[in-house]
């Protein structure tokens, strides 16, 4: 056979480039499959710096490579994980680039309630291994919060349900912060509820609470997915106020049970676990108090009777008197006729003695000391005259050396008088020097115009009027160099005399 008859008829098909067989199966593709839900086990999950999510959807056979958008993959509910079975809806497309076909994923759903519970076993084991869940990372609860801050949703009836369960047990001020408790916004909202709370400052316009409590209704794991996102686990681990979770009711458990200080069954309980019942403490308070009261009037009696017993022991207060209440009347009665015994015998050697001394003798000692008196009056007066001639002496001398430093100061202060004198004469020759008349002097002159100086020759020729000064004058020029004619003096008017 011969070759050329063999290719005749394939000639005559048509010719695509390589562009237009990858548009045409782009379109039939897009075209058949514009909205496809595809099932199948999540692997090689990549998530590069531009935001966007590529994964592959695989079954026992075969492989479907998928990505979802940087938009996208933020409105996703349910973040792609290796491992997952999920059931992903959106658009197949052809990558020309590679000559592949991959699938546009707009949402992710997981594909039972056997892929949710082990994701969420999963994370929950590599949370408990970083210690988030340990015991001895709780805090204790207050006994009496002055401010509770309550993270839910503010339209609900948990809301309702622990406001009306605080003022009915005992009413505390309560702070609200807003969030969404279901959907894709849930997650980030509560964590940055429980760290707003946390930045809150002490004493600051805004009080910082004591407690906190996140709470919402029941709900199926989806609907509190949220509360089992690592981001909100980590917020109620870092956070330094005490916290209970109240999510769900009493069969309902999320991971955010795990790392709170206190989990309650329902948000009602745990309003109850935040505070006390006002009526059972002032109950007990006043229980307490009778007990107290009962203790001290038991203690005071019991003290009474012991001095009561003490006393019967003791003596009488007039046995311990008498003794020495009869031995005073007794000295008593012997001081009278002691003292005027006594006075009888100072009396008698009184008069001994003065019988004893002679007129004269009492006259010859008075001499005698009057005499000695006179010796001594002598020897003072010589020795304050030589005290007062010696304080002239240095009165003088002092006065001498004052008057010497007087002079002194006097020629120093004329002397500093006439070099201040001269530096300011020197320093008015310089300002003389300096000073635009001396420059006057040498020739020179100055041109004003309306009382400004006139620098340039633009502005002498585009002034009105001139004025030049000399050393010794100014006189007006006009324009162009003329002098300004002066007006002639008018004589003055003939004194017309005074009627007065």
């Amino acid at each position: 056979m011969d070759i050329f008859e063999d290719s005749g008829p394939r000639q005559n098909a048509p010719e695509f480039t390589v562009s237009e067989i990858s548009g045409a199966v782009k379109r039939m593709i897009e075209g058949e499959f514009g909205h496809v839900r595809v099932r199948g086990e999540i692997g090689r999950v990549s998530r590069p710096a531009s935001g966007h999510i590529y994964f592959d959807l695989k079954d026992d056979r075969s492989v479907l490579a998928a990505v979802s958008w940087k938009g996208q993959a933020a409105r996703l509910s349910v973040k792609p994980e290796e491992g997952m079975e999920v059931i992903a809806t959106g658009r197949l497309t052809t990558f020309p680039g590679q000559s592949k076909y991959q699938l546009i994923v707009e949402d992710i759903a997981p594909a039972g309630m056997g892929a949710l519970m082990m994701m969420l076993e999963k994370r929950k084991a590599a949370l408990a291994a970083e210690g988030l869940f340990a015991p001895e990372r709780k805090k204790a609860i207050p006994f009496l919060p002055r401010v509770i801050g309550v993270v839910t949703s503010p339209s609900g009836a948990v809301i309702r349900d622990i406001l009306h369960r605080l003022c009915d047990r005992f009413p505390r001020r309560v702070l609200i912060w807003p969030v969404a408790v279901q959907g894709e916004k849930c997650a980030p909202e509560v964590a940055a509820a429980i760290r707003g709370f946390n930045a809150l400052p002490e004493g600051g316009p805004i009080p910082r609470p004591d407690l906190l409590i996140v709470a919402r209704g029941g709900g199926s794991l989806e609907d509190l997915w949220g509360f089992n996102e690592e981001i909100v686990v980590r917020a109620v681990a870092e956070s330094t106020i005490p916290l209970i979770s109240a999510v769900g009711h009493e069969t309902d458990t999320t991971l955010i049970d795990h790392a709170a200080d206190r989990r309650a069954p329902t948000p009602s309980a745990a309003a109850e676990m935040a505070v006390p019942v006002r009526m059972e403490l002032l109950s007990w308070l006043g229980d307490q108090g009778a007990r107290l009261a009962r203790a001290v009037s038991q203690r005071a009696e019991i003290r009474r009777q012991r001095l009561t017993d003490l006393s019967r022991a003791l003596g009488r207060p007039e046995s311990l008197l008498d003794p020495a209440r009869q031995s005073l009347d007794q000295w008593s009665d012997r001081l009278g006729p002691a003292l005027g015994a006594a006075a009888t015998r100072k009396r008698a050697a009184f008069n001994g003695v003065a019988a004893r001394i002679h007129p004269g003798l009492l006259s010859r000692f008075i001499s005698e000391e009057r005499r000695r008196l006179g010796d001594r009056a002598a020897r003072l007066a010589p020795a304050v005259a030589r005290l007062v001639r010696d304080a002239g002496r240095e009165n003088a001398r002092r006065r001498a050396d004052l008057d010497q430093l007087s002079s002194q100061l006097a020629g120093a202060q004329r002397a500093r008088f006439a070099a201040l004198s001269e530096r300011l004469s020197s320093i008015d020759r310089t300002r003389l020097t300096l000073g635009y008349a001396e420059t006057l002097k040498r020739g020179y002159a100055v041109v004003r115009t309306e009382g400004a100086v006139v620098t340039t020759r633009a502005a002498a020729e585009s002034a009105q009027s001139l004025e030049i000064e000399f050393q010794d004058g100014r006189i007006p020029v006009l324009p162009g160099g003329v002098p300004k004619p002066r007006k002639p003096k008018s004589d003055p008017p003939p004194d017309q005399g005074s009627l007065f």
